[in-house]
């Protein structure tokens, strides 16, 4: 059955294209989502202007291995029908800036400086406001601003869970009740933010477990989530069955639609490059494995780790004999630290491992080799292994990650903690990982992602939860549009 396209009635009577300006939050794991959100909405009829910044566009070239200068990444999309337009601004800094090492700098430019880029391109853009929308990360800390500016709607685009949006929401009651935003905070259960009954306050979020919060990182959240507030409508990158108190909790504040999971189409290599590393190709090594046999290990694309951290992890995999696919991202530890694994790893795991700079995710995971993926419980990555039936053993660096092991481990047990920021030690890495590959463990764990993937599936589907939530959005903003 045709998916119904979106249109805006005009005094003329006819319907003009709704637009959506869809800013990229210049984060790997924010780009990927937010690229196949765009696809999703030019795919049901809208214009499409998707405003990237000319790093995330230089560094994802350089990987594709295309001159930045002139390469447009949604050429092939256009050939296709789609009504995607693509711009480029500057963050503030100059393309080269090693924006890894130097990340608050980084995030002082996000902060400060790119708003005015922003604007100036909504200055060209924005030819029909009643017609138009903006759709920015919520991280940003300007759209609800410049939407009421320019006339147009806000949809703030949330790439993370529901319950994470929800905490940061009411950060406001964590101060009031003294979990946060104090020298000493409390550590009893918090048992008063809607629609989460209780969370432990080592579950959440690592900003909200720091008592500094003067940092630029916590300036940005904070902004944003006032930001928020002025939102027309939430788009969230989850499935409703897997959170539904806390999605019913937000639905009372305003509009919010879980409208994921949000992936490539049918899951495999993106038609439209995102990848901000050149991607090796690890299928050969794969195809040689026995079934179910790798352990596949990455930290994502934006945390670091310590060098002990790294050499723990490393002892407990070469102790447990598994067979395993490690992405070794090159500034995992710093920029300036390249070959961050412990002396003579290569030789001591010669035959049964292949360590690579980056690779793509989903075409690993989707592999019949792969029986486990130890991971810093990045959303996407949480999503992706679930797709793809892969229990998980979870690492949390930062940010979302520790409240993301929350739902893995405790609510939908599909994975197992290994250790903790400074405490992980290779003895229980190496029994954690024996658990998983081969024990008892792991059979029950691969037959819980099952069920959780049929979620997710079934949600998906026509007529599932996150298409109806996506198609009723489409309804309110056209209704919207049409009205003003």
């Amino acid at each position: 059955m045709a998916q119904k396209q979106a249109g805006v009635a005009t005094s003329g009577g006819r319907k003009a294209k709704p637009h959506a300006v869809v800013v990229v939050y210049p984060l790997q794991g924010h780009v990927i989502p937010v690229t196949h959100l765009a696809l999703r909405l030019a795919a049901r009829g809208f214009a499409v202007t998707v405003v990237n910044t000319e790093a995330v566009h230089d560094q994802t070239a350089r990987a594709l291995g295309v001159d930045p200068a002139g390469h447009d990444f949604f050429a092939g999309a256009r050939a296709s029908g789609m009504d995607v337009r693509y711009e480029l601004i500057s963050d503030g800094l100059p393309v080269g800036f090693d924006r890894s090492l130097h990340h608050d700098e980084f995030m002082g430019s996000l902060l400060h400086a790119l708003s005015g880029h922003v604007e100036e391109v909504l200055g060209r853009v924005v030819v029909d406001p009643a017609a138009t929308c903006l759709v920015a990360d919520t991280f940003f800390v300007w759209p609800a601003t410049l939407a009421r500016k320019f006339g147009i709607a806000y949809v703030s685009f949330w790439t993370e869970p529901a319950l994470i949006f929800n905490l940061y929401y009411h950060v406001h009651l964590l101060t009031n009740n003294g979990h946060f935003g104090c020298n000493e905070p409390r550590k009893d259960t918090i048992t008063y933010i809607p629609g989460v009954p209780t969370i432990e306050p080592h579950e959440l979020m690592s900003y909200l477990q720091e008592t500094d919060t003067t940092s630029v990182v916590h300036r940005i959240i904070f902004k944003a989530f006032e930001e928020a507030r002025g939102a027309d409508y939430v788009l969230c990158n989850t499935v409703e069955e897997l959170e539904p108190s806390t999605i019913a909790a937000l639905r009372a504040e305003k509009p919010f639609y879980a409208v994921g999971p949000i992936f490539p189409a049918g899951f495999a290599r993106s038609a439209v490059a995102t990848s901000m590393w050149a991607e090796s190709d690890c299928s050969h090594w794969l195809d040689a494995q026995p079934p179910g046999s790798v352990l596949y290990i990455s930290f994502g694309s934006y945390a670091h780790v310590t060098k002990q951290e790294l050499h723990e992890i490393a002892g407990g995999v070469l102790a447990s004999g598994a067979r395993f696919l490690w992405v070794m991202r090159p500034d995992i530890v710093s920029s300036d630290d390249p070959d961050p694994l412990p002396e003579g790893f290569g030789a001591a795991s010669a035959g049964r491992g292949l360590v690579v700079p980056w690779c793509c995710q989903v075409e690993v995971l989707s592999h019949a080799a792969l029986g486990g993926f130890l991971t810093h419980c990045g959303w996407n990555s949480v999503l992706e292994s679930v797709w793809a039936g892969v229990p998980m053993l979870c690492f949390p660096l930062l940010t979302d990650q520790f409240t993301n092991r929350r739902l893995v481990v405790r609510e939908w047990r599909i994975g197992v903690p290994i250790g903790d920021r400074g405490a992980v030690f290779a003895d229980e890495v190496r029994v954690r990982i024996e658990g998983v590959m081969s024990g008892k463990e792991g059979e029950e764990l691969r037959e819980a992602v099952k069920k959780v993937r049929a979620t997710l599936e079934a949600a998906t589907a026509h007529g599932g939860s996150s298409q109806r939530s996506f198609n009723e959005f489409l309804d309110e903003l056209t209704h919207r549009c049409g009205r003003c």
